[in-house]
C-alpha cells in the first residue's frame, strides 16, 4: 500500500528540489546591483506610472458581463449543430425545440437589456 504512493512522494521531493535548486541558483549567480528608485518603478509602456486606477464607468462592466452572456450561447449552440443532422433522426424535433426555446430566452434577455438601456454608451 505504501508503495504505491512511493511515485507521488518522489514527484514532490523533485517538484520541490527544482523550485529550491532554481531560486539558489539564481541568487547565487544573479547580478546584485544596487537598488535605487528608478529601477524600483514600474515600468508601463515608456509612460510614467499614475498613482491610482483611472475610473471606469459601471457601464462599460455592464457591456462587458452582456457579452460574455451573449457570447457564451455559442459553446452551447456549436455542437448543437454539429450533432444536429444524427441527433434528429434519434430524438425527433424534440432537439430542435429545445434550442428554440434557449435561442428565445436569450432573445428575451436582450430585448430586456436593450429596453433597460443597457447597451446605451452615450448615457
Amino acid at each position: 500500500m505504501k508503495t504505491d504512493y512511493l511515485p507521488i512522494l518522489l514527484q514532490v521531493l523533485i517538484a520541490i528540489g527544482f523550485a529550491a535548486g532554481a531560486l539558489i541558483v539564481s541568487l547565487v549567480l544573479g547580478k546584485a546591483t544596487k537598488r535605487n528608485k528608478v529601477k524600483d518603478t514600474a515600468y508601463e509602456c515608456g509612460m510614467i506610472a499614475e498613482v491610482g486606477q483611472p475610473r471606469f464607468s459601471v457601464k462599460f462592466y455592464l457591456v462587458a458581463m452582456l457579452f460574455i452572456l451573449f457570447d457564451l450561447e455559442i459553446v452551447f449552440m456549436y455542437p448543437w449543430a454539429v450533432i444536429y443532422k444524427d441527433a434528429i433522426v434519434q430524438n425527433g424535433p424534440a432537439i430542435f425545440w429545445s434550442m428554440l426555446s434557449f435561442v428565445s430566452i436569450l432573445t428575451l434577455g436582450y430585448v430586456y437589456a436593450v429596453k433597460k438601456g443597457a447597451l446605451d454608451w452615450k448615457s
